[in-house]
This record gives structure tokens, C-alpha cells and sequence, in this order.
């Protein structure tokens, strides 16, 4: 992999304050990051910690129709000044833990003026006292949304495939993001892997573009396997760790929230 050429960091992101936040980014779309993020969500759920998942891709939102889901409110009602970000916050009853959803398909959300994007993040933040763990399926790519709502996060998990475009995309992320916060707790998530071991490849990849360019090593959060029981559970608008909690995504996914939660002890 070659360095790809992309803007140089902005100087105004502020340093990380909301440790339980877990922001789930990805260098470009198709990758899984919003199916990602709504298992994650729920294995946390599992695992005994009060959950939010905020739907944090302004332009595209779809965290609602993957799950079905008709809220009372969304961001869009928050953002025109109707709810404050805690009302939108409803409990998704098939699995317990909470969703602020996104407008789906209006890209006006994604036109924010910087002050009002900077008063949600930090009403986000304010928010993310209540709860155990904030899980943000953010847009895809480096756009100033995405900067702005992932950069106090914790942690950010940055999921690729294998693909090469995926791969490039994945480490621009991690490039803009380290630049601007070497303190950064990132760390990759390798999804839809035809094994562990290709997998562990695709992972080894990155990680030695990171080393040669950036002198950095993220971390592996961990691999999730290629599944059909994925693909079904989506298309039947319901979580796969209630459709098929046995499967090898849904046990691949507890294994990264066990070593989520290991890591935080």
C-alpha cells in the first residue's frame, strides 16, 4: 500500500473527554460499520452495560430501517430545536439498549454550521454521562462531521474489508485522525473475513502501511468472519444477535466487546 495524498489535519479538534464513547468510523461505505455498530450495541447491551447508539451519519442515516424502527423523534427534531438530544433517546425493545436515530436521506443534516455541529457533539458528550457505553456509527471518510462528532471519543474502531479500496480509505482515517490527536485510542476492525487467518492478513496489511508512514500501530480489535446469517438478519430488519446469536459474526463481535471491556479494567 503507498501513502495516499489527503489535507493535512486541522489544529482545532479537541483533545478526548468522553472515555466511554466509542465512535465506529470507516475510511469508505459497504464495509458493515452501521451493521457493526448495532451488534456492538447489542453485545454490550448483553454483556450488562446501559447502551446508546447514536446514529452519527448526518447525510445518510439508516441505523432505523436496518432494525425496522419508527422513532417518536429523530436528529432532525433535535437539530430543528423540537427535542433536546436526551428525549430523542428511545429504547429499542428487542434488544435494550437505546437509539437516537438520524433523518434517513437528508443530506441537509450534513450541512451543519460548525458551531451547531460542535453544541451536538457536546451535548452528545454532556448525554454520555448517563450511560455506560455511547456506541456513533459515523459517516464514512474524513469530512468535518465525522471529525468533529468522533474526535472526543474514547476509542474508535475503524472497520475494513479487504478490498484495496477499503484498505487505502481505512488507513486515510487513521492517518488525518492520529495527525490530529496522536493520543487517539484507534484500533482496526477487519470485517466479512473468509477466515481468521485472512483476517489476520488483511489486519497485518494495514498495519504495516501504519508502521512504514506513521510510525504508529493501532490495534486489532478483532476479526469478524464472512456470514450469510448476516445478510438474513438485515434483510429481515432484525439484529443478528437475536435472529442468530449463535453464528460466527454474532460470537466474532462478543469477542470484541469482551476484549473492549478487558482493556477498560
Amino acid at each position: 500500500m503507498t501513502d495516499p495524498v489527503f489535507p493535512a489535519a486541522l489544529k482545532n479538534v479537541r483533545p478526548l473527554r468522553g472515555a466511554n464513547v466509542i465512535a465506529v468510523a470507516s475510511g469508505k461505505g459497504g464495509v458493515g460499520k452501521t451493521w457493526f455498530s448495532i451488534t456492538l450495541s447489542h453485545a454490550l447491551t448483553k454483556a450488562g452495560l446501559n447502551t446508546l447508539l447514536f446514529d452519527g451519519d448526518l447525510g445518510l442515516a439508516n441505523v432505523d430501517i436496518q432494525l425496522g424502527f419508527s422513532p417518536r423523534n429523530d436528529l432532525g427534531a433535535v437539530i430543528n430545536g423540537e427535542v433536546t438530544l436526551a428525549k430523542a433517546a428511545q429504547r429499542f425493545p428487542d434488544t435494550g439498549f437505546d437509539i437516537i436515530a438520524g433523518r434517513s436521506g437528508s443530506g441537509t443534516l450534513a450541512q451543519l454550521p460548525s458551531q451547531r455541529l460542535s453544541s451536538l457533539r457536546n451535548d452528545l458528550l454532556e448525554l454520555a454521562r448517563s450511560y455506560d457505553r455511547v456506541v456513533m456509527d459515523m459517516g464514512a471518510g474524513v469530512d468535518r462531521t465525522v471529525r468533529t462528532l468522533s474526535g472526543p471519543a474514547g476509542t474508535t474502531l475503524v472497520v475494513t474489508t479487504d478490498e484495496p479500496t477499503s484498505l487505502t480509505d481505512a488507513y486515510a482515517f487513521i492517518k488525518l485522525t492520529h495527525a490530529t490527536n496522536p493520543s487517539a485510542d484507534l484500533r482496526i476492525v477487519v470485517n466479512m473475513a473468509q477466515s481468521v487467518k485472512d483476517g489476520e492478513r488483511t489486519y497485518g496489511t494495514i498495519l504495516k502501511a501504519c508502521q512504514n508512514f506513521l510510525k504508529y500501530k493501532p490495534a486489532l480489535a478483532g476479526i469478524i468472519r464472512r456470514d450469510l446469517k448476516v445478510r438474513d438478519a438485515i434483510r429481515n430488519q432484525t439484529p443478528l444477535l437475536t435472529r442468530s446469536p449463535s453464528s460466527d459474526a454474532a460470537r466474532d463481535v462478543e469477542a470484541i466487546v469482551q476484549r473492549l471491556l478487558a482493556n477498560a479494567k
